[in-house]
């Protein structure tokens, strides 16, 4: 079967409309190979390196691509050199990378036979068939949000093994090189390299199998470096490591030359000739590449192991009271040096395994324990029925009942998607399990959500009068792929979910940057700011306020995302002591959040619009949130005039923002018809703040099945394109029936789209599901805002369930509480460790 695993079966009633359809069924890769079944779903691009911005490779299954077919891509799509062969008797197979396109035909080297394509949350696998043994190559990017030490590490694991399928030995050898593109965008400026054993430089000379146990990493870097700079989102600074290990085989060799000439040398010889290449040069100048050999002789199976990843010291640029300093990575503080984090991370293999499945265990039961009460596990023994396929071309009507009884049609030469023939509303994608579908989302959301943040070493000293805690570190995310900014607060919001139900203090690391910032009296606007720096990783700020306007926005985030760190923390002296602050952005949406007026929001892509429901919303519950905040802090007077004007506001709200229908609330006050996602209820209802009446959340959610389309319902009426972080976070605010049609329909896009990069949180509703092209193209990927596809997960926490609906009546939270989750049910239910103890701090 070469279908993905959760749409991968046949119907019995429109099997032969479905084979005719399936753009997959009998589709080749670039190579003539037919294609890998995937599982859980076939996404648009699979991780392989994902622990950092510059640490972030994937590969994507555009055009029918493969690993092999399609090769490597940096997270924004371009090319990478990451070159694997395994040679079997004396025949080469190439399992990963494209390199072998620039050799001659060659009768001894082959493409290997693409067999599966797995990922969870830490590893992505793929399977080939090579000759007379099956490969699989094994990419681990640990996601290990309870242990600040590895999770700053920003190295990856590849574990390439093959085994025997016919019972017998067979003569092994196994090479992999990277090239110099890793390092650097431009192809004329020089790169500098050295092999290192250990932290002993290797001269290049005999034969270089040394101890099963030590360590071989090529280092290489710009000869002239331009430190906290970036060009087309590459650094400019910092080196490059690749690093393995003799292990078992019985010779082990290396070589780093022009690329061509290394993976010759290999097919012909399974052998390189222990040579560092002198010669340093451009990346286009005889391409440099940098090559490990494996020789395990005659096996019946055999492993090798490589370690990858872009390695920046010092990692942040940081604005203190002192002037700006240079911040080093947290990994510093555990390990040492880069030889020590290297060395480390190594030979840490097996207990990063260990901690990875811990955590895929915990996420896939907590996956089933929200799902529970319908009976819908993550895994069965059984292949689930697909859905239809989408054409949007010449294709037989279908109609049908779902496994819940519900009566269907389906036009697939139209984007209405499955709808009810009694009243032509939205439904679900049918005959595919919720749970399955929840579970493709989030757990290829996981290393993304990672991979666009970095720990830092906090400076000496503070910024202005705020003191530092020396003892924790400091969060930095990248906007990846839209603004490039340094902390962007409206792109941590949507993220927030993932932190409080993963590791609540990662979102206190990633906050106090900002507090600590327009508190050392470096930002002099009454509202909150909504970067922390223009370019990543310069986290300068805005001293002369003259940053993105996005006041309401900002300032109810702010509050919004504290209340929550407390909430699921029960840390109420890191509340005191931001409530100054916390209070200002307070009054601020006091005087505007009602009546915004000419103000963007987060979908800035989209425009200003006046008076934006969904923004005045946000205002709102952040008022609520600050009435908490208040009463947590003691300052009970402060809580009741939040509470009070929240109380108000929301009665007036109520009447600017629903339409004359009374079906739905409206995108903008007055604008007749007009409607959106009102994705900010979900902070009320995580919260159970109880501000927002039950009819808001019953109506909205009766009424985005009106105008579903085949891949989702659209952000807004002004365009037909989504986001599929405010979907899920809309979808927790809804009736089961109605969160099911938005979590299949994201699902069903990951299978289906044609965009070709990193999960996009952007896309169409409608046509073949692409980046959006009007207005304007905009192409999001790779955006750490998936983290809110983790909202129902975050609910979990509270109580809540799949049967829980519109309501919050099992919320762990008594209505408008102030009551702190309790320790036992705090996300994992894991202490974080930090590391070593330690008082050093960056210079």
């Amino acid at each position: 079967m070469t279908r993905l695993a959760l749409f991968g079966a046949t119907f019995v009633n429109i099997a032969s409309l479905v084979s005719a359809q399936d753009p997959y069924a009998n589709a080749k890769d670039g190579n003539g190979h037919t294609l890998p079944a995937y599982s859980p779903a076939r996404p648009p691009a699979v991780p392989l390196a994902v622990r950092s911005p510059y640490t972030n490779a994937w590969t994507s299954t555009a055009g029918n691509g493969t690993l092999n077919s399609n090769g490597v891509i940096y997270w924004p799509g371009t090319p990478l050199g990451w070159e694997g062969i395994v040679a079997v008797d004396g025949i080469s197979y190439e399992y990963l990378g494209v390199g072998s396109q620039s050799l001659p035909s060659l009768p001894n080297l082959k493409t290997a036979v693409p067999l599966t394509v797995s990922y969870d949350s830490q590893y992505s696998n793929f399977t080939f068939s090579a000759g007379p043994v099956e490969l699989t190559a094994s990419f681990l990017s640990s996601v290990l949000p309870k242990d600040i030490c590895r999770t700053s590490i920003p190295l990856s694991y590849l574990t390439t093994s093959v085994r025997s399928t016919d019972n017998a030995t067979h003569d092994v050898q196994f090479y992999s090189d990277v090239n110099a593109v890793w390092i650097t965008y431009e192809t004329n400026v020089t790169i500098e390299w050295n092999l290192y054993e250990g932290q002993n430089v290797v001269n290049g000379s005999g034969n270089a199998t040394g101890q099963p146990g030590s360590i071989y990493s090529w280092l290489f870097n710009l000869q002239q470096p331009y430190e906290f700079a970036e060009e087309y989102d590459v650094p400019l600074w910092g080196n490059f490591t690749y690093s393995s290990s003799p292990m078992q085989a019985g010779n082990f060799s290396f070589q780093s030359g022009f690329s061509a000439d290394l993976r010759y040398s290999f097919v012909m010889q399974r052998s390189l000739q222990d040579i560092v290449d002198s010669n340093y040069r451009p990346a286009a100048t005889q391409e440099p590449a940098f090559a490990f050999a494996h020789n395990f002789g005659q096996v019946s199976s055999a492993s090798i192991l490589y370690t990858i990843g872009s390695v920046q010291q010092p990692i942040v640029r940081y604005l203190t009271s002192t002037g700006v300093v240079p911040l080093q990575p947290w990994w510093t503080q555990c390990y040492g040096d880069i030889y020590q984090m290297i060395a480390f991370h190594f030979n840490d293999f097996s207990m990063t395994q260990q901690l990875a499945y811990q955590f895929e265990t915990q996420l896939k039961t907590d996956v089933d324990s929200y799902y529970k009460a319908n009976m819908a596990m993550v895994y069965s023994n059984g292949t689930p029925p697909p859905a239809p396929f989408y054409s949007n071309g010449s294709e037989e009507y279908t109609k049908g009942t779902d496994t819940f009884g519900d009566q269907y049609i389906f036009d697939p030469n139209t984007a209405y998607g499955f709808l009810d023939p009694n009243n032509f509303s939205g439904i679900a994608i049918p005959d595919v399990q919720e749970a399955e579908a929840y579970y493709s989302i989030v757990t290829l959301s996981t290393r993304q959500v990672m991979g666009a943040y970095v720990l830092a070493v906090p400076p000496l000293g503070g910024c202005g009068n705020v003191s530092i805690n020396a003892s924790e570190p400091l969060m930095f995310q990248k906007e990846i792929s839209s603004d490039g900014n340094v902390n962007t607060v409206d792109v941590m919001y949507p993220a927030m979910p993932f932190f409080l139900y993963a590791n609540p203090e990662l979102l206190k690391y990633n906050l106090e940057p900002l507090f600590q910032n327009q508190e050392g009296g470096f930002y002099p606007n009454g509202y909150s700011m909504h970067d922390l720096g223009t370019n990543f990783p310069n986290a300068t700020g805005h001293v002369e306020g003259d940053d993105e306007y996005m006041p309401v926005e900002e300032s109810g985030n702010m509050i919004l995302m504290s209340y929550a760190y407390y909430k699921f923390s029960g840390n109420s002296a890191w509340l005191q002591s931001h409530y100054t602050k916390l209070n200002q952005f307070a009054q601020y949406l006091i005087q505007f959040s009602l009546i915004p007026g000419i103000q963007l929001s987060t979908d800035d892509f989209a425009g200003q619009l006046i008076n934006q429901t969904n923004l005045a919303i946000k205002g709102i519950v952040g008022i609520e949130a600050m009435a908490g905040i208040a009463n947590v802090v003691g300052a009970t007077d402060d809580a009741q005039n939040f509470s009070a004007t929240a109380s108000d506001y929301i009665t007036q709200w109520e009447y600017f923002a629903v339409d004359p229908s009374g079906r739905h609330t409206l995108l903008a006050y007055e604008w007749r018809s007009s409607y959106g996602l009102l994705y900010n209820t979900y902070p009320d209802k995580l919260l159970n703040l109880g501000i927002i009446p039950q009819r808001i959340y019953d109506m909205q959610s009766e009424w985005y099945p009106t105008i579903s389309q085949i891949f989702g319902v659209p952000l807004d009426n002004r365009h037909s394109y989504t986001k599929s972080d405010w979907e899920i976070w809309t979808s927790a605010t809804c009736a089961p029936t109605t969160r099911r049609l938005f979590v299949n329909a994201l699902a069903y896009w990951l299978n289906y789209t044609d965009t070709n990069t990193a999960f996009s949180d952007l896309y169409e509703t409608i046509d073949d599901g692409s980046f959006p092209i009007s207005p304007s193209p905009v192409v999001f990927t790779a955006r750490p805002v998936v983290g809110g596809h983790f909202a129902l997960l975050a609910l979990l926490h509270t109580g809540e369930d799949s049967t829980t609906g519109t309501s919050s009546t099992s919320s762990s939270f008594p209505r408008n509480s102030t009551a702190a989750l309790s320790e036992s049910a705090l996300p994992l239910a894991a202490s974080v460790d930090l590391g070593p103890a330690s008082t050093a701090a960056a210079q």
